[in-house]
C-alpha cells in the first residue's frame, strides 16, 4: 500500500496548527492531504503521527499528535493514550473532562513551542 503522506508533510500542516494554538479532527487533516475521511485512512494516519512525533523528538520538540483529535469530543483517539498519554505518566479516564484538561496541558506545550517560532519549520538538521 502506498503511503498516505509525507511525514514531513503532515508535521508541516500540525506546526502551523499548533503556531495557530488550535487542534485538527482526523477528517481536517486528512482534507488536508487532500483524502475525505476512512477508517483505513485514519488508522495510516495514526502510524504516520508516529513518524511525526519522532521526527519532532529527535529534535527535542514537543509532540504534535496530540492536536489530532476526534470531531465528537475534541480528544485524540485510543493509539494516543496507550502510546503518548502514558509516556506523561497519565492513568485516568480518556474521556470527560480530565481527559480534556490533560489534553489541553499537553497540547499547551506545542502551542507555547510553536507560537515562539512563528509557526517555521526548521530543517530536520538542525539542532
Amino acid at each position: 500500500m502506498a503511503a498516505l503522506a509525507d511525514p514531513e508533510e503532515v508535521r508541516a500542516h500540525l506546526i502551523g496548527a499548533a503556531a495557530a494554538e488550535t487542534s485538527l479532527t482526523y477528517s481536517e487533516l486528512l482534507e488536508r492531504l487532500g483524502y475525505p475521511f476512512s477508517r483505513p485512512r485514519m488508522r495510516q494516519l495514526c502510524v504516520l503521527l508516529g513518524e511525526v512525533d519522532s521526527i519532532g523528538a529527535a529534535l527535542g520538540e514537543p509532540e504534535l499528535a496530540v492536536l489530532v483529535v476526534r470531531q465528537s469530543d475534541g480528544l485524540p483517539g485510543e493509539g494516543w493514550w496507550l502510546g503518548a498519554a502514558r509516556q506523561y505518566g497519565y492513568a485516568g479516564p480518556w474521556e470527560g473532562p480530565e481527559a480534556k484538561q490533560f489534553v489541553a496541558e499537553v497540547q499547551a506545550l506545542s502551542f507555547a513551542f510553536w507560537t515562539s517560532r512563528d509557526g517555521t519549520v526548521p530543517p530536520r538538521d538542525a539542532g
